[in-house]
């Protein structure tokens, strides 16, 4: 006997092909959005910021036009997952963005290098990602959960120091009587009292899109306190097509290689989002077929966005627990959702709306995010077999990339280039426990055995 859902058959809502119509598809779709819109449009803010374009510069069109790309080619390279060009697209209901995975190492390149070399790497690294495609099933045994449960849980250690930051006023704030007062964090606090209770009070779409509504709620206060201006939107325009090369192209090694680096940690996250998308929603593991056509989408993306200035795109994991937990697997639905986010990207009052938040309501956003990053990472330890051996992977792993992190003045006398990824920290920490995790052999669970 068929169950149904919202008209649907179990078998309709399991099959990629199926389409529920525009009036049943739309609210899907903008679900999709809701999902993913704070966490792709935050790490344009953020390299904004780093590159001297963002808060408290005077002139913020840089960062409008960065918040718009990003959503333009968020939704240009999911449909190429939906819809699919060639063997590219794994023609799964794939929602792409930009990732969070990359900001700790374009924050050095874009503060050193400038912004033509971060695109520059951008477009390499995308290129590398593209060819991994082609090869990425022969690879995933080089990342289990040790690796990429420490790699996810670095990136979130490297990131909770920008939500504070943020929460205590930011960056150009810094050092001034006004870092830190009450009236930054206590709107941070609004935004993060109002993410918990919608998460966890309430159902459905204020559930799904809680981060959203407690930012919402959060520039409300700011409006009503007067802290919000809406100067650029007024001179903001009501359109405005990508523009290639807008902030030129550089192709610096220190980028290339950070980027190439961390393409394969986002192939990776692609492969797991892919196949956790038809174990979710198809109760079926994804094929050869459909892995291969996302990891090429994926890099094609992303090269295409370094070419227009926009960053990295990937697969975003929050969307494939939205499809587990509607039970939805129609790309078509992630398609109306798709050209739902071009629409609003090629509008730039929409991102100048989005520029005029208070630096301090993003970071409660923020905290929220990147705490989740770290939480992430630990739920993907937890399935880590804890011997001897995994454990002294981890420690070196961690110490050593997390120190160089915390005190880069120790690699005052390496090259310029060299010093801008290891200070990162987390490739270096990648790295190690990649390489550690191949030549060191595995430990039987008698010898792991602590002696009593």
């Amino acid at each position: 006997m068929a169950h149904s859902k919202g008209g649907m058959t179990r078998a309709q809502m399991r099959d990629p092909n199926y389409f529920p119509g525009i009036i049943r598809g739309t609210p899907l779709g903008i679900q999709h959005v809701l999902a993913m819109f704070v966490s792709n449009v935050t790490p344009a803010i953020i390299v904004s910021g780093a590159a001297g374009f963002g808060f408290g510069s005077g002139d913020i069109s840089n960062m409008i036009y960065m918040i718009q790309m990003s959503m333009v080619f968020a939704g240009i390279a999911t449909l190429i997952q939906t819809i699919g060009i060639g063997p590219m697209g794994a023609r799964l209901p794939v929602v792409q963005g930009t990732s969070f995975a990359f900001i700790p190492i374009m924050i050095p390149i874009a503060i050193q290098f400038g912004m033509p070399a971060l695109m520059g790497g951008i477009v390499a690294g995308g290129i590398f990602h593209f060819f991994l495609g082609t090869f990425i099933g022969r690879i995933r045994h080089w990342l289990p959960p040790l690796v990429t449960g420490l790699i996810v849980l670095m990136i979130g250690l490297a990131l909770v120091k920008v939500g504070i930051q943020y929460a205590a006023g930011g960056v150009p704030l810094m050092g001034k009587p006004e870092y830190g007062t009450m009236m930054h964090w206590g709107l941070a606090m609004v935004v993060i009292v109002v993410t918990l209770g919608l998460k966890f009070f309430t159902r459905g779409m204020l559930s799904v899109s809680a981060v959203l509504l407690g930012l919402l709620a959060g520039y409300a206060v700011a409006y009503a306190m007067g802290m919000v201006s809406f100067e650029n939107v007024g001179r903001a325009a009501w359109f405005s097509p990508p523009n290639p090369l807008h902030f030129g192209i550089e192709f610096n090694a220190a980028a290339i290689i950070g980027m190439c680096l961390m393409g394969v940690i986002s192939a990776i996250e692609t492969v797991g989002d892919i196949s956790g998308i038809t174990k979710g929603g198809a109760q079926r593991e994804a094929t050869d077929k459909e892995i291969t056509g996302g990891t090429l989408a994926d890099g094609f993306g992303t090269a295409l966005s370094g070419i227009f200035g926009a960053l990295p795109n990937t697969s975003f994991s929050q969307n494939v627990g939205l499809i587990s937990m509607t039970g939805v697997m129609s790309r078509h639905v992630v398609t109306i959702g798709a050209v739902f986010l071009v629409a609003c990207g090629l509008v730039p009052k929409f991102g100048a709306v989005i520029s005029s938040m208070p630096i301090a309501v993003l970071g409660g956003g923020v905290i929220v995010m990147f705490g989740m990053v770290a939480a992430a990472g630990a739920s993907m330890l937890s399935e880590v077999n804890w011997n001897r051996r995994n454990m002294m992977i981890f420690a070196i792993a961690l110490s050593i990339g997390l120190g160089l992190q915390l005190e880069p003045g120790a690699l005052q006398h390496l090259p310029s280039t060299l010093k801008v990824l290891m200070s990162s920290g987390l490739l270096p920490a990648a790295i190690i426990a990649i390489v550690l995790n191949l030549i060191i052999p595995e430990e039987d669970d008698e010898e792991a055995a602590p002696e009593e």
